[in-house]
């Protein structure tokens, strides 16, 4: 009997793992991720855990990997740190450096933050108080802290 359940099991891990390739092979998933899709197809969640330790410590999956995407992808659709750390975080990546990203990217937070305005709105310095803090508020939606964005309306000579 316990021989049955050993090749049963090794099944079911050797199914796990065929899943898991696949998904990856299309794009790179954090632990999380991996785990939540291959639970979704009704496999057990120990093996699942187990299986997805083993291909990371294989090179397979990497929770690295897979935020220095996440995190180039979200920069060049505008986002800003505050907002890429909250997604990060919602995949189970806790902790992940993003300057060297940024900066590889588009320079710094502060040039993204200016593309990101300057995409939505012209440069006209004077604006009235309900202006400047819907455009504030945009920002702010995008993830840009408030530090970044005086910084940007300085620079921009931009005054209500």
């Amino acid at each position: 009997m316990l021989a049955g359940n050993m090749i049963l099991l090794d099944s079911q891990m050797l199914a796990i793992k065929q899943v898991c390739i696949k998904l990856l092979a299309i794009r790179e998933h954090s632990k999380k991720d991996l785990l939540n899709k291959v639970l979704a197809r009704g496999f057990d969640r120990d093996t699942s855990i187990h299986v997805i330790e083993i291909l990371a410590q294989d090179g397979w999956q990497s929770d690295c990997r897979f935020a220095e995407s996440y995190a180039r992808y979200r920069i060049l659709k505008g986002y800003g740190s505050i907002y890429i750390n909250f997604e990060l975080k919602k995949q189970g990546i806790k902790q992940f450096d993003l300057g060297p990203i940024v900066l590889s990217t588009v320079g710094s937070w502060l040039d993204l933050a200016e593309k990101v305005y300057l995409k939505k709105y012209d440069d006209q310095a004077c604006l009235d108080r309900n202006e400047w803090a819907k455009r504030s508020r945009f920002l702010m939606q995008r993830g840009f802290p408030n530090t970044i964005i005086s910084t940007l309306f300085e620079q921009l000579n931009i005054k209500f």
